[in-house]
């Protein structure tokens, strides 16, 4: 909400009743999850249960915030004016997080009664006079079907998961975020689902922070599974058979063993003349990252990045470093998210050889007119930091 009455006061955008707004593809999505969620919040009241209601409203929330608006903030951060594709996009961004945000107040409105209130207030009866005049005596919202795009709701899924195992797969490594990395790599059970990740490669490339994506052909190209039969589980069910089922469990083949006990499903096992089931919670699977790689895995799902930095990469890390510590330094000078600034910076060798590559981005990601090195940078508001090995003096100036 905050970054919406912000964003829009600066580009003095209104909620427009006869402009239908071009909505994108992520659009569809958030407005999808909505839809959905005010179904089953409605289902959940109805059936007296407003706990299950609130932790759908907070799946939504996690997903509007963490995903959607992430995801989106580049459309609103675009100049006004600029051209006229970004102009209708910036629109259809505002149009659907409005849209987002004054439905939301009435599923919350039951249970945050006061803060719904005050955002219905701003968001609706300041420009709807025909509204009524408090989110308490409007009627329930009821769900649309025809907005729900069942089939955009899980390629949306699956990227989340696949982005969150990336994410996973960086902190094994202590590859911070905002290092770009060379390649991720995926394996999916389906090839419906390789047609997801080709179709959504941008998305999890921006995500991830990785030159580039591909799709592995087999698991075992990133990494190692292995059974460990449990002793406990199979001991009390079998007693004295345990040696022989745990022989028979190691000599079966690890990965596609892995693969049907990922997906949930028991392993079919000839012991002697015996056929027996053995169940999921009965053998651990072991996922281990070959060389090169840091991996994270979920049921059949695997990602795996390529964590070895190369020189253009590390300078990427820290030129990615340095804009990070300037917007600190807006932030602690109080400025405007649209005040434009002077740079000078003092800076040990590696990282001015950074700054000076990556210039362009540094002004595009700063607001920033200018970017000086200078022996004595002054301006402001300054700043001294330390991070990967390199130093730094940061002085900035706000642009009449």
């Amino acid at each position: 909400y905050s970054f919406f009455v912000t964003y829009s006061i600066i580009d003095g955008w209104a909620p427009d009743k006869e402009g239908v707004a071009e909505i994108s593809q992520l659009d569809r999505w958030i407005l999808s999850r909505l839809h959905e969620t005010r179904s089953s919040v409605t289902k959940r009241l109805d059936r007296f249960e407003p706990d299950k209601a609130t932790e759908e409203l907070a799946h939504l929330l996690d997903d509007l915030t963490n995903w959607y608006l992430r995801r989106s903030r580049r459309r609103f951060w675009a100049k006004a004016g600029e051209s006229e594709a970004s102009d209708a996009d910036k629109h259809a961004a505002y149009s659907t997080l409005y849209n987002v945000l004054t439905t939301l107040v009435h599923l919350l409105a039951p249970f945050v009664p006061f803060v719904t209130e005050t955002i219905y207030q701003n968001l609706i009866c300041s420009v709807d006079k025909t509204a009524p005049t408090s989110v308490h005596h409007t009627l329930w919202p009821e769900a649309d079907s025809s907005m729900i795009d069942s089939s955009l709701l899980v390629e949306m899924g699956l990227v989340m998961k696949l982005v969150s195992l990336g994410h996973a797969a960086r902190n094994s490594a202590n590859r911070k975020l905002r290092q770009p990395l060379q390649e991720a790599a995926f394996f999916v059970s389906s090839p419906r689902e390789r047609a997801v990740v080709e179709q959504y490669e941008q998305l999890l490339r921006d995500e991830l922070n990785v030159k580039q994506v591909r799709l592995l052909d087999t698991a075992a190209e990133a990494v190692r599974y292995s059974l460990k039969p449990l002793p406990k589980q199979l001991g009390q069910k079998y007693g004295s058979k345990f040696p022989l089922i745990q022989e028979a469990i190691l000599d079966l083949d690890p990965e596609e063993s892995a693969k049907r006990l990922l997906a949930g499903e028991s392993l079919d096992l000839l012991v002697g003349e015996e056929s027996l089931q053995i169940e999921v919670d009965e053998v651990e699977v072991r996922v281990e990252a070959r060389e090169g790689f840091s991996a994270a895995a979920d049921g059949p799902y695997v990602a795996a990045l390529v964590t070895e930095l190369t020189p253009e990469l590390e300078l990427e890390g820290l030129a990615r470093g340095f804009v990070r510590r300037v917007q600190e330094l807006r932030k602690k000078a109080d400025l405007q998210v649209d005040d434009r600034i002077s740079l000078s910076y003092d800076a040990s060798e590696r990282l001015a050889e950074a700054i000076s590559a990556y210039d362009a981005y540094i002004k595009q990601e700063t607001i920033a007119d200018e970017l000086l090195k200078t022996e004595r940078p002054e301006g402001d508001a300054t700043t001294e930091d330390a991070f990967d090995g390199e130093e730094v003096t940061i002085a900035l100036r706000k642009m009449p």
